[in-house]
């Protein structure tokens, strides 16, 4: 007869959010495959079981699935876990449990904290009907495909990110999609859980020149499919006067939030200038050829 595979869900960060049954199914099966097998020993040792690890993680996973098979045939019953929350999300597990389920292998879950579900409840965004999208792709096509299907999305998205690409994301984003509502959820369960909600443009313009630390979870909100979204001039000069004070040149904080925001560079830096100034911005027309900012060519001929 053969064994069953548990899919266990850990904590995302608070130890005091394993669950009873998590506890006692580590402590009986015969085997742990676990994405990072240092942190689930240091798990086990909090919980004073000693147990069998088999690393089990993206590079290894074909290898490993038909030796698991294996020990699943002969009886054992094996606990899959990742390094936090429910494995199988944008984790190893998948491929597993389906080769598990054409040979006829028992499968079961054991529920636990999930940064996916976590991060979406805690936004405040609408929760009725929302999609997962793991991690985007770095770039290429593929990205620009994703963004794409994001920017038509009606439901609530959730994806994980890397705290280095965050911003560049959002850049994205709003450059894909306008300005919709986005929530950052950091550190979800931990000591330094923070929650940076807004439109995506004063987010960005917020977080520029943080280095965010930590598990990253972003939820953006779905498409109404109305022009509103577009992103305001204000939103615009906001941005770029947050990247003059974070030591950008006003020529350049123009074109950056222009490429973020799709306003006109033009109008962005004469809002800059004016504001230099002590006039009032709101009351500036779009700026003549003779008072926008340079091209990025300009000044470049004869440079290959």
């Amino acid at each position: 007869m053969s064994g069953t595979l548990f899919l266990v869900g850990t904590p995302i960060g608070n130890l005091e959010d394993l669950t009873d049954r998590a506890r006692r199914t580590l402590a009986e099966v015969d085997l742990v495959a676990a994405e990072d097998t240092r942190r689930t020993g240091r798990l086990l040792e909090h919980m004073g079981v000693r147990k069998p690890l088999l690393s089990f993680f993206e590079g290894n996973e074909q290898e490993r699935i038909p030796q698991l098979l294996a020990r699943l045939r002969e009886g054992s019953n094996v606990a899959v876990v990742s390094d936090a929350g429910m494995p199988g999300l944008s984790d190893p597990g998948y491929r597993l449990v389906a080769a598990c389920v054409e040979a006829g292998v028992s499968v079961d879950v054991v529920p636990g904290p999930s940064a996916v579900l976590s991060a979406l409840v805690v936004s405040g965004l609408p929760t009725d009907r929302f999609v997962f999208e793991g991690f985007l792709p770095r770039g290429g096509s593929h990205r620009a495909a994703r963004l794409r299907a994001l920017a038509g999305e009606t439901r609530t998205a959730v994806l994980f990110e890397s705290p280095k690409r965050v911003e560049r994301t959002l850049a994205d984003l709003l450059n894909a999609g306008g300005d919709r509502r986005i929530v950052i959820a950091r550190e979800l369960t931990k000591l330094h859980q923070e929650l940076v909600r807004g439109p995506i443009s004063e987010v960005l313009a917020g977080i520029h020149g943080r280095e965010l630390k930590g598990e990253v979870v972003l939820i953006v909100e779905g498409t109404s499919g109305s022009a509103d979204q577009a992103v305001r001039p204000e939103t615009a000069v906001e941005l770029a006067s947050a990247l003059v004070a974070g030591g950008a040149r006003k020529r350049d904080a123009a074109r950056e939030a222009s490429r973020r925001t799709g306003v006109p560079a033009g109008r962005i830096y004469q809002a800059l200038v004016d504001a230099a100034r002590g006039l009032p911005t709101s009351e500036v027309p779009e700026p003549s050829a003779r008072q926008r900012p340079p091209s990025p060519r300009a000044g470049r001929a004869g440079c290959s």
